[in-house]
């Protein structure tokens, strides 16, 4: 897949996107793009901005300058008077609904069985009738393996269980993006492959676009159509995984694989 989609096959573009804290720098100037369907995984040191990209995907941090595009549409930004402003809460909100994303923690709804927590967002964000919401989410939880587990609360299931039911409820709002912030980071290391499996089914039997944050890099190479590696807030290389994993050519690239692989 090219490493610059033709504006029509975008999903996602960033565009001279800095993010500050302070007096430090997380994103400098950033330009990318995300096609869709495309499955981008996000490497590199922890700190070097990744985790944030998908933060300010979300409007869980703003932008401290630059534009970002989601299917067409900037995010945190809307036409006003013919000048681009600040979005308001509608604009975000209907944003929003195409995003999904699954944390490193579950934050599942625990005073909530399974099913209610697959629900819950479905029925009153996107005002889904309950029927459809709860046949949707029997659905879901056969794909993620865990059919038998709709009445359970999520104290009684693994971490793995857990994570398996957090990918359902993302799902469950169909989203046109997806995002994956170290999903498998929190778990038992017996626990990890049961995520990735579900994982790797939604991403070569879906059109979802997905952007992954991930240290798994058995996972990023079988999954991803191109691989970013990122160092102090910019992206230093791109190529698909056969390339990026096999021969990269930036050395602070095989500096980092050396460390990880």
């Amino acid at each position: 897949m090219s490493t610059d989609p033709d504006t029509n096959d975008r999903m996602i573009r960033f565009d001279g996107v800095v993010k500050r804290f302070g007096d430090h720098t997380v994103l400098d100037r950033l330009d990318f793009t995300v096609g869709r369907g495309e499955k981008v995984t996000l490497i590199g040191p922890s700190g070097s901005g990744k985790t944030t990209i998908l933060r300010l995907l979300m409007t869980l941090e703003t932008v401290t300058e630059g534009v970002i595009e989601v299917d067409g549409r900037p995010l945190t930004h809307e036409m006003r008077g013919g000048r681009l402003v600040p979005a308001r809460e509608k604009h975000l909100r209907e944003i929003r609904k195409q995003i999904g994303m699954v944390f490193q923690q579950f934050n599942l709804f625990p005073n909530m069985r399974v099913l209610g927590n697959i629900i819950e967002a479905p029925v009153h964000v996107l005002n889904q009738d309950k029927e459809k919401a709860v046949a949707r989410a029997r659905e879901l939880l056969e794909v993620v393996g865990l059919a038998d587990k709709e009445d359970a609360h999520p104290s009684q299931l693994s971490g793995g269980q857990q994570q398996r039911v957090a990918i359902a409820r993302c799902l469950a709002m169909n989203p046109k993006v997806m995002l994956l912030d170290e999903v498998t980071s929190a778990l038992d290391p017996e626990l990890v492959d049961d995520v990735l499996v579900v994982l790797r089914d939604i991403a070569t039997g879906t059109d979802i676009t997905m952007v992954i944050v991930t240290h798994e890099m058995r996972f990023a190479r079988e999954v991803s159509d191109r691989v970013l590696m990122f160092d102090s807030g910019r992206v230093i290389e791109e190529a698909p995984p056969e390339k990026l994993f096999g021969s990269p050519t930036h050395e602070r690239t095989r500096e980092f694989l050396r460390a990880v692989l």
